[in-house]
């Protein structure tokens, strides 16, 4: 999306992409990285970690089916993440195992669900037989079930989450499956992040809310049933709350609920930031008002490339205005804007007296005498902007 430049050295640079907008975040790993791209691009960040990634060092199924696939070698062992595939081997060496782990898994085919399985598989000294550049665990079934399975034994490292009909699959072809189980997701220790997410969500308070796992996204839904709301969040996240998935496993568990999501073409934070850059601000629309051009985004105003801040009930009242661009708005619908604001109209005088002063330009809104407000649109405007 366009956005105005400065001109004169000495001026403030353009805002971010992300100015204005806040974005929630559920992931548990690496939300500090998502974290700082978002913000080098302006956005405001709510981190809520959906869940907590334990580690299965001591659990005694990791043991029995390390030793198992050391004592009987698999034909075939899928490795499905990078964190999980190190924490085996880490684990592994713990116990004793290490080497031996190695040494078996030298001697059978291995394939990798993505390049960073790859690069976990070659760190430790292995190399991968095939991995799909699509990410897919699909694609891996596909292609084992093309080649064939019956009788094989396949060693299936698990990663928290379920995958739908993989295992299955395999066994309806006839493979043994042993399922590896490296870690585990579980509810976060401090739930109130994640509830104050889903009030912000549910008060359309969030431009949009990440997801870099299926776990997280189900987790949030969980929470959200629990706490009987989960219809107002599936109604926020279908119309109003942007939900931006890492990848369509991802997305599985909103788009069971019939949430429509996006996704970047490649499966990785970056473009799921670069994602949110385009599609945030594209949902935005310019007003040409008083020789100025206006964007309203999510908690501030954006006036010829300056980014205002607003408050709560400036922006309220300026959403109300820029519904009907132009058109008096009375004093009594604004009043029903404002949260909390009761049956005085004073009220309105008040936050629109803040709202001016916020804006920079008390020409942006004028007062219409005895009926209410109008946005001082431009009238060489396009008629798209005219209310009805």
């Amino acid at each position: 999306m366009h956005r105005e430049q400065t001109g004169a050295a000495g001026d403030e640079p353009p805002v971010g992409p992300l100015a204005g907008f806040t974005v929630g975040v559920t992931a548990a790993r690496r939300a500090d990285e998502l974290g700082a791209l978002l913000r080098r691009r302006g956005a405001e960040v709510m981190h809520a970690p959906a869940l907590r990634i334990v580690p299965l060092a001591d659990d005694s199924e990791l043991l029995a089916a390390t030793k198992q696939l050391i004592d009987s070698a698999p034909d075939v062992v899928v490795a499905t993440t990078a964190i999980g595939f190190r924490g085996w081997i880490e684990a592994a060496d713990g116990w004793g195992l290490g080497d031996a782990l190695l040494d078996r898994l030298r001697g059978v085919r291995l394939l990798a669900r993505g390049p960073k399985v790859r690069g976990a598989i070659r760190a430790a000294g292995l190399t991968e037989e095939w991995y799909p550049a699509s990410e897919s665990m699909a694609e891996v079934l596909e292609r084992l079930l093309e080649e064939g399975v019956e009788g094989h034994r396949i060693a299936v490292q698990l990663h928290g989450e379920p995958l739908p009909g993989f295992v299955e699959s395999l066994r309806a072809g006839g493979a043994e499956v042993v399922g590896v189980p490296v870690y585990r997701w579980m509810p976060p220790e401090d739930i109130g992040p994640v509830d104050r997410l889903l009030d912000a969500t549910v008060a359309r308070a969030l431009d949009a809310v990440t997801f870099t796992s299926a776990p997280a996204a189900a987790s949030l839904l969980d929470r959200a049933e629990r706490r009987g709301m989960r219809a107002e969040l599936v109604d926020a996240l279908r119309h109003d709350v942007l939900p931006a998935c890492v990848g369509p496993v991802t997305a599985l568990p909103l788009e069971a609920h019939d949430i429509p999501t996006s996704q970047p073409e490649r499966f990785r934070l970056g473009p799921l930031v670069q994602l949110l850059t385009a599609e945030l601000p594209g949902r935005v629309r310019p007003l040409p008002v008083a020789g100025r051009r206006l964007e309203i985004r999510g908690h501030a105003v954006v006036v010829d490339g300056e980014l205002r801040t607003v408050p709560p009930a400036g922006m309220a009242l300026l959403r109300a205005l820029a519904r009907r661009p132009g058109w008096v708005v009375a004093r009594s619908e604004l009043l029903r804007s404002l949260p909390g604001a009761g049956r005085d109209e004073h009220a309105v005088e008040t936050a629109m007296a803040r709202l001016r002063t916020a804006l920079g330009s008390p020409k942006l809104i004028q007062t219409v005498v005895k009926r209410g407000y109008r946005l001082a649109l431009d009238p060489s405007a396009d008629t798209k902007y005219a209310g009805p």
